[in-house]
C-alpha cells in the first residue's frame, strides 16, 4: 500500500501569496470556495498508515502538520508519527520547514549529497541536533528501503533520480544563473510498495528521454504545475522571469506538461507546486476545465490518495 497525503499544493509563497493583490489571491483571501487557499508544496507518504515520511519540509510545515490528523502526536507527552523527512532539493521552499522540527524529536533526514551539502553549509540547520536528527545520504538511482524509528521495515522504498532543473536561487552560478542542470540539484522521487509506483516531481525544467522512460506506465505522478504558460508572470505584470528561467516546465505550452505526458500511459496525473498566478487554481476558470479535459487533476491541501 502507498498512502499519500498532499500537505501543500502551491508553489513558493503559497496561495494567496502574502504580498499579492492579484485577482486569484484576492479571491482566495476572501474565502471564495472556488479559489481555496493552498500551502506550499509538500506530501507525506506511508506504507502502513502509522509511520509517515514527509517529502519536502515547506515553510508552512507547522500549519500542514496541524491540519493533517494522521501527522498528529498520539503517544505520551511528546511523540510524532513522522519517521523521516525526504528532501528533493535545497530551495528555501523545501528545507525551511526543518527548523519547525527542532524540538529534539528523533527522525531522519534523507537527501542527496548536493542537498546535504547545502544544509551543512548553513549553520542554522544545526538547530536540529545531529545526535537526535540523523542525516542520511541517498544516492541517485539507488533504492532505499524506508524504516521506522525502531529499525523495522516501513513498507516503502524510495529512489531519488535527477531531473532537469536549476540550482537554488541563493546558490545560482553568477556567470550563468539560468543554467539547466541534471546533477542531483533537482531531484524527483520514485515511491513503491513493491507493487505500485508513484513519482513525485515538484520541479522540472524540461522533458527528456530519460525522464520519459521513467514516467512511462506509472500508477501515479505528481508533477510540476507551477505555471500555465511560460510567460505567464511577465504578461500579468507579476515578475520578470519566465518559467524556463525559474527552472519549471509550463502546463499548456506546445512542449509543456500536458503535451509531454500525452503518450506515457500514466494512470493518474496530478499537478502540484502551482504558482499563485496559475489560473488552474480557480475551479471556475477555462484553464482548469482544459486541464481536467486532458486527464489531469489539480492538487489541493488534504488530498489523499491510496494505491
Amino acid at each position: 500500500m502507498i498512502d499519500l497525503v498532499v500537505l501543500g499544493a502551491a508553489a513558493g509563497g503559497g496561495f494567496p501569496q502574502w504580498n499579492s493583490n492579484a485577482e486569484g489571491c484576492r479571491r482566495a483571501r476572501s474565502g471564495d470556495l472556488l479559489a481555496p487557499a493552498r500551502t506550499q508544496a509538500s506530501i507525506a507518504v506511508s506504507g502502513d498508515g502509522e509511520h509517515w515520511f514527509v517529502v519536502n519540509a515547506s515553510p508552512d510545515l507547522r500549519q500542514q502538520i496541524n491540519q493533517t490528523p494522521v501527522l498528529h502526536p498520539k503517544n505520551g507527552l511528546r511523540s510524532t508519527p513522522i519517521a523521516g523527512v525526504i528532501l528533493t532539493g535545497a530551495e528555501v521552499d523545501t528545507i525551511t520547514g526543518l527548523l519547525t522540527m527542532r524540538e529534539r524529536q528523533p527522525f531522519e533526514i534523507l537527501a542527496t549529497r548536493q542537498v546535504l551539502e547545502q544544509l551543512d553549509a548553513n549553520p542554522i540547520f544545526e538547530a536540529l541536533n545531529r545526535s537526535v536528527v540523523k542525516r542520511a545520504e541517498m544516492t541517485l538511482d539507488e533504492s532505499v528501503a524506508l524504516t521506522t524509528p525502531d529499525g523495522k521495515p516501513a513498507g516503502l522504498s524510495v529512489m531519488p533520480f535527477a531531473v532537469p532543473g536549476k540550482a537554488p536561487l541563493y546558490a545560482e552560478n553568477v556567470e550563468n544563473p539560468a543554467e539547466i542542470l541534471e546533477n542531483g540539484e533537482t531531484v524527483g522521487l520514485e515511491i513503491t510498495d513493491g507493487v505500485h509506483r508513484a513519482l513525485f516531481i515538484p520541479g522540472c525544467a524540461c522533458m527528456n528521454d530519460r525522464l520519459r522512460k521513467r514516467l512511462k506506465g506509472a500508477d501515479l505522478v505528481l508533477f510540476d504545475g507551477t505555471l500555465w504558460t511560460n510567460d505567464e508572470m511577465l504578461r500579468a505584470g507579476l515578475g520578470e522571469k519566465t518559467g524556463q528561467r525559474m527552472g519549471h516546465m509550463s502546463v499548456n505550452d506546445p512542449e509543456g506538461t500536458i503535451a509531454a505526458f500525452r503518450d506515457l500511459g500514466v494512470q493518474r496525473k496530478i499537478l502540484i507546486h502551482i504558482n499563485n498566478s496559475n489560473p488552474i487554481l480557480l475551479a471556475d476558470s477555462p484553464e482548469r476545465a482544459e486541464t481536467e479535459a486532458a486527464g489531469w487533476e489539480v492538487s489541493h491541501d488534504g488530498m489523499r490518495i491510496t494505491l
